[in-house]
């Protein structure tokens, strides 16, 4: 259920729960958002196309309450730096507030911090079979090049399941890719509905209408995904990358030996890619940006698509450099999140440890 910002500052935390369990206020229905975003590395423009323009516009909706979490659990799934990771937690946070993550209009939070995430994910495993886990695509490709592959990576679908389920989220922004893992959560709530009664509402799959959005690519190797973890960091743009550091990447980007400038992904996926990224950032259409772009050689054309990203960027990253300077002031803002995620967390749980005879009413 969604609750604007007012409202959190009207009735306070304490009160939060009444609203969660009529699911109403007013005369409109609100609808609770969950998505999390792990910190396993800096922002890229694919993760902020992708994911968090997406978050700041839902955030803005008053009909919608949205609840973001920074999924460290899910980000000690393989081996980890243990440094890195509570860096990185910080970075993240930093660069979402940087973004426009208002915490009036949201709640932002670290996972770890709830315990109740790990409580419910125990309670659904009962609910779920090895082969149901083992068949979904991502442990299937993960797993292969895997020795020894740790149960987490069998079982963090369900840890995904939790935290929608917790909140009882009723719309997940999600790609395609995380389809399969939404379908687990949907797969939980009805048997646990079913079995134990009517708890949670079913989830469902909020889709970017974007398909661009969706399909940004590594500069390096444009027939993959722009990723956080890709070998050679030149693959990508971080949002918070200097200047210098933005147009050399764009500048050395893997294109062909065309120098005009043509969509067409399918016989040159390197150009296309820069378009798309051009799009995105300006909100041109493809034949706008080709047409613009004429007499343009490659280079010249990524020379000036470098200066759209850099001063696109720009209020982001300077936000981010006075953010970092004060981490104390951006664990505040995740240690407020975590007070009023906890009070919805303790709620539900209240519930399912009652349907399951583990506390009594």
């Amino acid at each position: 259920m969604i609750v604007n910002q007012f409202v959190f500052r009207s009735i306070g935390v304490n009160r939060i729960n009444n609203l969660f369990n009529c699911r109403f206020y007013s005369k409109t229905q609100v609808k609770t958002v969950v998505s999390a975003i792990q910190p396993t590395g800096p922002v890229h423009l694919g993760n902020y196309f992708g994911a968090i323009k997406i978050w700041l516009n839902l955030q803005d909706d008053p009909n919608r309450q949205c609840i973001f979490n920074i999924a460290d659990l899910h980000s000690i799934t393989l081996p980890h730096d243990p440094i890195s990771l509570k860096n990185n937690v910080i970075t993240l946070a930093a660069t979402l507030l940087a973004s426009g993550i208002d915490d009036d209009k949201c709640i932002l939070f670290q996972q770890s911090r709830i315990s109740h995430h790990t409580q419910l994910t125990w309670i659904l495993l009962s609910l779920l079979s090895f082969g149901r886990l083992s068949h979904l695509p991502q442990y299937k490709e993960k797993s292969i090049t895997l020795k020894e592959i740790p149960l987490t990576l069998l079982l963090y679908p369900v840890l995904q399941a939790s935290d929608i389920i917790l909140y009882k989220g009723d719309e997940i922004p999600i790609g395609n890719d995380q389809l399969p893992h939404l379908n687990v959560a949907r797969d939980l709530v009805e048997k646990f509905n079913r079995i134990y009664g009517d708890t949670f509402p079913e989830p469902k799959a909020l889709m970017s209408d974007d398909l661009f959005a969706c399909r940004v690519k590594s500069l390096r190797f444009p027939e993959k995904k722009m990723s956080k973890s890709e070998a050679i960091p030149k693959g990508r743009i971080d949002i918070i990358d200097p200047p210098e550091v933005i147009k050399e990447r764009i500048m050395k980007s893997l294109t062909d030996s065309n120098p005009t400038i043509t969509y067409d992904p399918e016989t040159r996926p390197g150009v296309s890619n820069l378009i798309s990224i051009h799009k995105l950032i300006t909100g041109l259409s493809i034949e706008q940006i080709c047409s613009q772009s004429t007499g343009q050689n490659t280079c010249q054309y990524k020379t000036n698509l470098a200066e759209l990203i850099i001063e696109h960027f720009k209020p982001i990253r300077f936000k981010y450099l006075d953010l970092i300077k004060n981490v104390d002031y951006v664990s505040s803002i995740l240690n407020k999140g975590a007070l009023k995620a906890e009070n919805i967390a303790a709620n539900t749980m209240s519930q399912v440890n009652g349907k399951l005879g583990l506390i009594p009413y």
